[in-house]
């Protein structure tokens, strides 16, 4: 190498290392403050004390009601006594077909009379003033109903079970979901009168889990109920005594025609990148049954409180954090589609999210389906996390960024969440049990802290994590 080329050489070397230090992914000023949002998080109660006021001031939050129109005035209330500027909080309606509980209960009436504990799931159709009384079809699964010919139900109850086990992160719901959420739909196909399901739960107490039923389109809803884990094996034992079962079942839910609901949405201004999105947040409504504690008013509470911790600070992110209340999420992600929609025009700008929509199980993985220029991004979250006890990284996740944010997901949005702990998710979703006392102040914190990381690194780098990697 002659002499003039080394020269040229170490002066290109020279000039370029202000770029590499540029270039860094994650700078240590952004780290050391990440680490200082996590430190504080772990020692502020912001977040319990937002979960207690919306389950005790608004409790249950049924989707396109008046109590979850209520939730949303606590939502602007709780934001301003925060220290948001009203004038920054956004409220974005939409409109949904509305339905609401009546009256509702199951016995049977041969050959063991006796009470069974049932509930009424979404959008559930009615036995009117009159109950419904014929005999028990028992099935091991839906597949064995959606087997039968056209009719085969007809005049008769059409009862499925499941074998839902507990899983820590809830993959199991997708698969045995479908017994409450396509179940009623081929039963009525089929010509029954009414269905009952063993809960979609993982408790062995006496309540029963509701949740959304799909109805294909012009099909007349029948009733359709959920019954508890324990009624559900009697019905199994006197079935297994080789008896023919009969039972007697009133359920007065009705269709309550167009109502509204909302999505509730504020931003922390980012600074040099600000037309950018880094997007967090839960979803505002509840089932009826319990106080939406688990169920999504953790989630609205953790990422309020990553956020609102970001604002006190005075730090100013350089991306813009927008923070989401969805609305309607329960009764097949209404907000979350409404949302997509009208922000069509700038859903290239969104480059990141995550949603809470778990519980509040702490905070043990990350699942990421990212660029791999984002790898450095994830693993310095990671060094953050891992004293909390986030120690992984599911780099072939294929998940959503949250369930409201999976139409962003299928329109680009990278696929990125916090995975919470749900062993145990299922032994309260949608049920009277989902409840402020579930709550464990300390895993609440825990999320919140993740939560603060996150935004803050993600809403800090210049790397795009909308940019595809080479390869594809």
């Amino acid at each position: 190498m002659t002499q003039s080329l080394a020269l040229a050489r170490w002066m290109l070397a020279l000039c370029c290392l202000p770029l590499l230090a540029q270039a860094a992914p994650v700078p240590d000023a952004i780290l050391q403050q990440a680490k200082q949002l996590r430190d504080q998080a772990l020692v502020d109660d912001t977040a319990y004390t937002l979960l207690r006021d919306l389950t005790t001031q608004v409790g249950p939050r049924l989707a396109g009601t008046e109590a979850e129109a209520r939730a949303r005035q606590w939502s602007v209330r709780a934001l301003q006594q925060l220290g948001f500027d009203r004038d920054q909080i956004r409220i974005e309606r939409f409109e949904l077909d509305g339905w609401v509980r009546g009256e509702e209960w199951a016995r049977v009436t041969a050959p063991y009379p006796q009470p069974l504990v049932v509930t009424a799931l979404g959008d559930s159709g009615s036995t009117g003033p009159i109950p419904v009384e014929a005999e028990v079809v028992l099935f091991e699964s839906i597949e064995d109903v959606e087997a039968l010919t056209e009719g085969a139900l007809t005049g008769k109850i059409a009862y499925v079970s499941h074998a839902m086990g507990k899983t820590q992160d809830g993959s199991s719901y997708a698969y045995f979901g479908k017994t409450r959420f396509d179940g009623p739909g081929i039963a009525a196909s089929k010509g029954a009168k009414a269905i009952m399901i063993r809960s979609v739960g993982t408790q062995s107490h006496r309540m029963a889990h509701t949740g959304s039923t799909k109805w294909p389109e012009g099909q007349t809803p029948i009733p359709a109920l959920a019954l508890s884990q324990p009624d559900a094996d009697q019905l199994e034992r006197m079935a297994a005594d080789g008896e023919t079962i009969q039972v007697a079942i009133k359920a007065t839910p009705r269709f309550v025609g167009k109502t509204r609901s909302a999505n509730l949405i504020v931003d922390l201004p980012g600074s040099d990148r600000g037309d950018e999105i880094i997007i967090t947040g839960g979803h505002l409504d509840s089932w009826d049954l319990g106080t939406g504690a688990v169920d999504d008013g953790a989630g609205i509470a953790i990422t309020t409180a990553a956020v609102d911790l970001i604002r006190r600070s005075g730090l100013q992110p350089r991306r813009s954090i927008r923070l989401v209340h969805w609305g309607a999420e329960e009764v097949g992600l209404l907000g979350a589609k409404a949302y997509a929609e009208a922000h069509a025009d700038e859903l290239d700008r969104h480059q990141l999210g995550s949603e809470s929509d778990f519980g509040a199980g702490r905070v043990y993985n990350i699942g990421a389906d990212l660029p791999a220029a984002a790898d450095p991004v994830v693993d310095a979250m990671l060094r953050l996390l891992a004293p909390l006890g986030v120690g992984q990284t599911a780099r072939d996740y294929t998940g959503s960024s949250g369930p409201d944010l999976s139409p962003l997901n299928d329109l680009g949005l990278p696929s990125f969440r916090l995975l919470q702990d749900g062993t145990d998710y299922f032994d309260l979703h949608h049920t009277p049990d989902d409840t402020f006392d579930k709550i464990d102040p300390e895993a609440l914190r825990q999320n919140v802290a993740a939560y603060a990381v996150f935004l803050w690194i993600a809403a800090n780098t210049d790397v795009n994590f909308r940019a595809q990697d080479p390869a594809e």
